[in-house]
């Protein structure tokens, strides 16, 4: 049958339902599924389509669904789904929810789901399914990670050190930031420097890491921080006016002195003197990029040499 016949055998049923009263007569939508006629998204629909993974869940993104589906029909719908969910054997729903989808969070949060994390313009909930065990989703990122960037004149024996304009506290220390997605620890470190003090610098190696929990800056996250050593190609200084109060060039042996010099910046300063005074591979941790088991992807691994 035809679209339009399709359409014309609807309308002539309605009309012998309701007479002459047709202002109380249904107006059927397009489905976007298969272009029959429905009066709701779920007369079509029965199931919310996902995409499985190897622990036995599905991930489904909420933005196939038609922009005019309802909250109703969609706590309908996810009703259903979870219910065939369980009965095949699935242990764990993720809903990656649009941001423009937020009004279907009621539905899910009615229905059990809980939020994981949201960033940029969407959201991510989750809801357990395996009520013979407790749950084994893993919790959204436990860590931020900062490089720093120990920027060293071998010839001179000097530091690039920097202090925070927005410190309550003016302190010198190495310049760094927070670690862009997808950016590699060497590259942190050089971005860093460059933004900060306007220096362009080489990466070298990974001189030591500090890990420290309940920081007050890491959004409730543990916070790793990765001290980098690099080599300058450029000297001359232009510091960042919004984030930076000051930067010079500092001596090893004033740094290490200062009685204001902090514990960590002491030591990585005494760590980068004993790498001039007998050999940097003492104390470096390279870098060397490998083949990942994950086909097509490659990964770094730190190491000391050997």
């Amino acid at each position: 049958m035809s679209h339009l016949s399709r359409r014309a055998s609807w309308l002539f049923r309605q009309i012998l339902k309701h007479g002459k009263n047709l202002r109380n007569m249904p107006h059927p939508s397009t489905c976007c599924k298969c272009n029959n006629h429905h009066q709701t998204y779920n007369q079509c629909v029965k199931q919310l389509e996902g995409t499985e993974d190897r622990y036995r869940g599905i991930t489904v993104d909420l933005s196939q669904l038609p922009s005019n589906i309802t909250e109703q029909e969609f706590g309908g719908l996810l009703q259903d789904s979870l219910a065939q969910w369980r009965v095949s054997g699935k242990q764990a729903v993720w809903l990656r929810v649009p941001i423009m989808h937020s009004k279907h969070i009621v539905a899910a949060a009615s229905s059990g789901f809980s939020f994981h994390h949201a960033e940029g313009n969407y959201s991510v909930l989750n809801l357990w399914l395996d009520s013979s065990r407790e749950s084994a989703l893993p919790r959204f990122a436990t860590h931020q990670v900062g490089v720093a960037g120990l920027v060293l004149k071998e010839d001179t024996r000097e530091v690039l050190m920097v202090q925070d304009r927005h410190r309550h506290r003016a302190i010198w220390k190495f310049p760094g930031g927070l670690s862009d997605l997808g950016e590699d620890i060497g590259e942190t470190a050089e971005r860093e420097v460059f933004e900060e003090t306007g220096v362009k610098s080489e990466f070298q190696s990974v001189l030591a890491f500090r890990q420290q929990h309940e920081h007050p800056s890491a959004f409730g996250r543990s916070d790793i921080y990765v001290i980098c050593r690099l080599t300058p190609v450029t000297f001359d200084l232009k510091p960042c006016s919004q984030e930076i109060h000051a930067c010079q060039w500092m001596s090893l042996d004033k740094i290490i002195a200062d009685d204001e010099t902090a514990p960590i910046t002491r030591t990585l300063t005494k760590l980068a003197q004993h790498g001039l005074d007998d050999g940097f591979e003492k104390v470096d941790i390279t870098c060397q990029e490998m083949k990942s088991v994950y086909k097509g992807l490659l990964f770094k691994l730190y190491h000391r040499p050997f």
